[in-house]
């Protein structure tokens, strides 16, 4: 071969070494500007993000959109199966928009079918997936939306067992690699009483320090009574018939504790991460079940009969048998914690889901009750267990006062009450939307605060630990 040919050779491998560098170049470019873009997609403008509901089967899924919010576009595709579960959500949301106060102007495009999943990833019609409905495979769903670059909005729980745990915590690493945000919904943060339960914990002039605790006595307590048959937006609550099943459901002790899990973390140890693997430890956990009548089963779900599915858990004269009842004692970075959760099936006349909470400090204690000397209404106390001086008590809730105006203090023994104004009282339901309007502005800042997803990791850790310790325990009940 002349040098002629041999240079024209060298030549073409040569802009060939070129390409296919450029290629490579262009291709992780590219690779790191979609990551980019995912991050900055969001500016806070009007109808940018687009809401997917997938198979919704919990009422929260329709709370989302109890308000309209100018960041999401009216339009909402929803992917479901056939059934009972999607058409009551449909409902509800039909009731938003056709109230007399303030109704909301959704459009539901809706894709029934067993292929919802699988249509909704081909799709994928929008950029925000909330996800409220039946658990046993909210953690799978949660997975694939993460997995397809789609940002998620799950109500909780996100995970019921200790397999769930597991795939949770690789869908918060993939969440990262993607550049997309998972979220839970945690409503309670934003009830006034635990606001100002918080607040007042961090003034040591009023509180002093969160004590260590005990087992027998622990530095905080948070129990709360939940209802099977409630009324929700003025109408009784007809439940999914699955929502009996703790394998669909999941037990109490890995439900509703997620949100007292939560507030333990909020307020104990406000902005500060927590590694489940040694701060966490789990001493005693216990569950027990709530036997439901054939007679309230059908006041539920409408129903006239248990579903198969059901039979399992059916015992003595017909009743059925749902371990929705728990209680976690553990320890959070050395403090002594304790959460417990009950169900009944109807609260008293007058009544609803309750709250008790108590936050034991070196100088006081701040307790929320809710019974029936409260008439059921929120409240929260300040009992001081050493010398304080009333003036700085004062002084505390006149610095809260600024923000929340209205507050005062009334004085009974060695308690004060602190009075809430009643605009302060918005209700259950009026959370959701303020959940929903802090991670649109997460969504404009493209990241979640530092402490948010080490936490929500430790969370499921505690709860699906506990069950695995409960279900060990021989149940006296």
């Amino acid at each position: 071969m002349n040098n002629k040919k041999v240079q024209a050779v060298m030549y073409k491998q040569f802009l060939s070494i070129r390409w296919e560098i450029l290629m490579v170049f262009l291709f992780f470019a590219c690779s790191t500007q979609t990551v980019d873009e995912q991050k900055a997609a969001f500016t806070g403008a009007k109808n940018e993000v687009k809401l997917i509901t997938l198979d919704p089967g919990h009422f929260h899924a329709a709370l989302v959109q109890k308000t309209m919010y100018d960041q999401v576009d009216p339009l909402v595709h929803v992917f479901a199966p056939e059934g009972n579960d999607v058409q009551m959500h449909l409902q509800r949301i039909e009731n938003y928009n056709s109230r007399a106060e303030n109704p909301t102007h959704w459009r539901e495009d809706v894709y029934r079918g067993d292929d919802y999943l699988e249509k909704l990833l081909a799709t994928r019609p929008g950029n925000v997936v909330v996800i409220s409905g039946n658990n046993k495979r909210k953690t799978e769903y949660i997975s694939k939306m993460i997995g397809a670059g789609l940002n998620v909005l799950a109500d909780k729980p996100m995970a019921i067992n200790a397999d769930n745990f597991e795939l949770l915590k690789a869908s918060f690493d993939e969440a990262a690699i993607q550049g997309v945000l998972l979220y839970d919904i945690m409503t309670e943060r934003y009830e006034i009483t635990i606001t100002l339960q918080k607040a007042l914990s961090q003034m040591p002039e009023v509180f002093g320090q969160l004590t260590t605790g005990s087992i027998e006595v622990p530095a905080v307590t948070k129990e709360s009574v939940h209802h099977f048959f409630k009324y929700v937006s003025g109408k009784p609550l007809t439940r999914p018939p699955w929502y009996f099943d703790v394998t669909q459901q999941g037990e109490g002790i890995v439900d509703v504790t997620t949100h007292l899990v939560d507030m333990v973390q909020w307020e104990c140890f406000p902005d500060q991460p927590i590694d489940y693997q040694t701060d966490i430890e789990v001493l005693v956990a216990r569950r027990w079940p709530t036997m439901i009548t054939a007679k309230q089963f059908s006041k539920s779900t409408g129903l006239s009969a248990y579903p198969d599915y059901l039979k399992k858990d059916i015992g003595k004269n017909n009743t059925l048998k749902v371990y929705a009842n728990g209680d976690i004692s553990y320890k959070i970075k050395g403090i002594h914690a304790k959460v417990s959760v009950v169900w009944n099936f109807q609260a008293p006349e007058g009544g609803g889901d309750t709250h008790f909470s108590i936050m034991r400090g070196s100088k006081s204690n701040l307790i929320i009750s809710q019974g029936k000397e409260e008439n059921y209404k929120p409240q929260l106390y300040i009992e001081t267990v050493a010398d304080v001086d009333e003036k700085d008590l004062q002084q505390a809730i006149d610095k809260l006062a600024q923000k929340y105006a209205g507050l005062k203090l009334q004085k009974s023994g060695n308690r004060w009450r602190v009075q809430i104004p009643d605009k302060y009282h918005i209700g259950h339901e009026a959370h959701f939307g303020q959940v929903t309007e802090k991670y649109l502005q997460y969504l404009v800042d493209g990241k979640l605060p530092g402490w948010e997803v080490p936490n929500m990791i430790a969370k499921y850790y505690t709860t699906t630990r506990a069950l695995q310790i409960a279900e060990t325990v021989k149940n006296p009940n």
